[in-house]
């Protein structure tokens, strides 16, 4: 459920801690963890949080947007899974879909494209989906990444959700 100001003082209440400062807890959290699996849980929490609209000025504000991207950059699968997958929650907002291009996400998430994770190429498509556009198909629409998801919408038996993002990507965004 979509969240707003009111529904965000109901669910906080008196002695809540405002959204914002939670947000900003998991992302110092984070930065100061060692801790593996801390990280993988802390950047699954993030990204929970990234589907919501209400959310999407307090990600840019806390560079949450940079810090899911830089987890697509990491050799931990989790860390890749769920970083991709707050890009692919956040990324139908212009602002974070500006954010996330313009600091070389697309590259990025083009590689998950190739992940062994279901949910990572899952993920990856659907960001690719929103974040194509006039100004990134030339970077999005390569003959090679075209003829992945082309292989992707194809691959019905294997999974249905792979064929069916890859299939309306095709049909959005190649005509």
């Amino acid at each position: 459920m979509f969240t707003n100001n009111q529904r965000q003082v109901e669910r906080t209440g008196k002695y809540g801690t405002p959204r914002v400062q939670y947000l900003q807890e998991l992302v110092t959290e984070f930065q100061n963890t060692t801790d593996e699996e801390s990280k993988e849980r802390l950047v699954a929490n993030l990204a929970n949080f990234a589907y919501d609209p209400y959310n999407y000025t307090f990600l840019r504000q806390l560079n949450v947007l940079e810090l899911f991207l830089d987890c697509i950059t990491e050799p931990n699968e989790k860390l890749v899974e769920f970083g991709v997958g707050g890009i692919c929650n956040s990324c139908v907002d212009p602002a974070n879909a500006a954010i996330i291009t313009e600091c070389g996400g697309i590259p990025l998430i083009i590689q998950c494209l190739s992940s062994p994770v279901r949910n990572t190429v899952n993920s990856a498509l659907g960001a690719l989906y929103y974040l194509c556009n006039p100004s990134t198909e030339q970077e999005i629409l390569k003959s090679e990444v075209v003829e992945l998801i082309r292989e992707y919408a194809a691959a019905e038996a294997v999974s249905v959700s792979f064929s069916n993002l890859a299939k309306a990507f095709l049909e959005k965004h190649t005509g």
